[in-house]
């Protein structure tokens, strides 16, 4: 497998690997784990380093919302335009191009339910190019990001056999 790729998939798993961790565990060049990484990071394959949160573990109840956005797409460019205007939005996470019914799938946050609806009524809804929406809200996080938010209970039932 090539180098570059085995080193994404090991970083975007832990982004806190250093690249001496890197290297031992590639069993490469230091050096050259450094040079890899600068180069991704100026050509834009890796574009950050996050960390996946849960936030409920602190007592912060935020509310995510994922909403399906039919539009018109423009002339020459496409759904571009819209998904740019779309996504400059600080409430927005994410934004995919999607096949099947919706054109756009939009991921936003808030700090409650109103939020979400002052976001999709007032700003998405009244967008040019925007025809239809249908808001899905987030009830509970199982994984995200390779990550699970609970580990599954023990069960704790009495085994009844004939």
């Amino acid at each position: 497998m090539d180098l570059k790729r085995r080193i994404l998939e090991l970083i975007e798993r832990d982004a806190r690997l250093s690249a001496k961790t890197l290297a031992t565990m590639l069993e490469e060049d230091e050096g050259k784990i450094e040079e890899l990484l600068s180069k991704m990071e100026k050509d834009k394959t890796i574009l950050g380093y996050g960390t996946v949160i849960n936030w409920e573990n602190i007592g912060c109840d935020g509310i995510t919302a994922m909403i399906d956005v039919k539009v018109i797409p423009e002339r020459e460019v496409g759904f571009n335009n819209i998904a740019e205007r779309i996504y400059r939005f600080p409430e927005v996470r994410c934004v995919y191009l999607m096949s099947g019914t919706y054109d756009l799938s939009v991921v936003v946050e808030g700090t409650n339910m109103k939020d979400v609806a002052r976001f999709v009524s007032h700003k998405l809804s009244t967008l040019e190019h925007v025809q239809s929406t249908v808001t899905h809200f987030v009830l509970k996080r199982y994984k995200q990001d390779h990550f699970i938010f609970e580990e599954p209970k023990e069960d704790k039932r009495l085994v009844v056999s004939p």
